[in-house]
């Protein structure tokens, strides 16, 4: 008689420093030990469900708790989603939050080399950059998560977010055209198809969690890009049952772009729909304004129920943040990254709130 097959699974292992680092684990093997396996030294001790000094929190996925002990993981703490990585055995993929930075756990981003295969100008201000990775398979990310992708002919790097699905051959980024900035030089100058890029990552604490409530997803500028990863990753998404809205905001009407690839989704989600906000009040638009005059406490926030997440620039960022603060049930779950699309070299910054 042939051994039967063995399920294996991935797991995210998500650090406090945004670092996220995959792990193939079996369907009989603690998280613990495929950490081990693939040199990642996550925090235990005991290896029997005693300590507690390997406890996570499970954000996404089903699994086997094994034995432990009340002083090791409370009944209360097991309820919330947290978990002891010496005892847990995955029955689907995974993603858990590991108590530690990467570089206590002895490892860090991965590097990955791709050759240009889209250089496309969006409107007057965005380019569609499409990045063939060598070893793709490889590349794994959470829908939402961005790279640092070094600029040609120097040691610098930007931080894109991919717009791309995790199972897609090419890797594709929304890039803001920044005069004078060293990623817009480089492909208003010197880019062209067939040109080689490094790429560092994924990095960033901004991904779907599991879709469990109605989600609301807003986006201003390029910070559509996260989103359409999103977007991507619920529409593959069997079991999906929840309304998905979008409110996509930009300041002139060419800088609403992908709007095909948005309709798209319209058949591939159960239930989603869009709408488009301009700031600029000469454009000729059906609305007008930031996405906070156009958001109904109904439809989006399902009065306090929904899973909210925003990416755009941090004013757009502050003033969502102040508008669901104001509600009088603010959404539980609202998860936000915001860059700086003037200062190119500025760090992204994920948080959830």
């Amino acid at each position: 008689m042939t051994a039967p097959e063995i399920t294996q699974y991935k797991v995210a292992l998500a650090f406090e420093d945004g670092v996220t680092r995959f792990i193939d684990c079996a369907e009989d093997e603690t998280i613990a030990d495929a950490a081990y396996q693939a040199k990642i030294n996550i925090p235990f001790d005991c290896r029997d469900g005693a300590c507690g000094t390997c406890k996570a929190f499970c954000d996404a996925g089903d699994f086997e708790e094994g034995d432990y002990v009340d002083d090791a993981l409370s009944a209360d703490e097991a309820a919330d989603g947290y978990i002891l990585a010496c005892q847990t055995k995955p029955l689907t993929d995974m993603v858990v939050h590991i108590a530690s930075t990467s570089e206590m756990a002895k490892t860090g981003t991965q590097t990955f080399e791709g050759e240009i295969v889209d250089l496309t100008r969006l409107g007057s201000s965005i380019y569609r950059l499409g990045v063939k990775v060598d070893n793709n398979e490889a590349l794994n990310f959470l829908a939402g998560q961005y790279v640092n992708i070094t600029v040609p002919g120097s040691e610098d790097h930007r931080s894109y977010s991919f717009s791309s699905d995790v199972s897609d051959d090419v890797a594709t980024f929304l890039i803001k055209h920044t005069p004078s900035g060293l990623m817009s030089t480089y492909l208003d100058e010197q880019a062209k198809v067939g040109d080689r890029l490094k790429l560092e990552g994924p990095v960033g604490s901004f991904f779907l969690r599991e879709p469990l409530d109605p989600i609301l997803l807003l986006a201003g500028g390029t910070g559509l890009a996260p989103i359409m990863a999103i977007l991507e990753k619920l529409s593959r998404d069997e079991k999906l049952d929840v309304p998905v809205r979008l409110i996509y905001g930009a300041t002139f009407a060419d800088e609403l772009v992908e709007l095909e690839r948005l309709d798209g989704f319209k058949d591939t989600l159960p239930d989603f729909d869009y709408t488009t906000v301009l700031a600029d009040p000469e454009a000729e638009h059906e609305r007008k304004g930031y996405v906070t005059d156009h958001m109904d406490a109904s439809e989006h926030l399902h009065d306090g129920e929904a899973d909210v997440y925003l990416c755009g620039p941090p004013p757009m960022v502050e003033a969502v943040r102040t508008y669901l603060d104001a509600q009088a049930t603010p959404p539980r779950n609202f998860y936000f990254e915001k860059f700086n699309p003037t200062v190119p070299s500025a760090p992204k910054e994920s948080q959830e709130v």
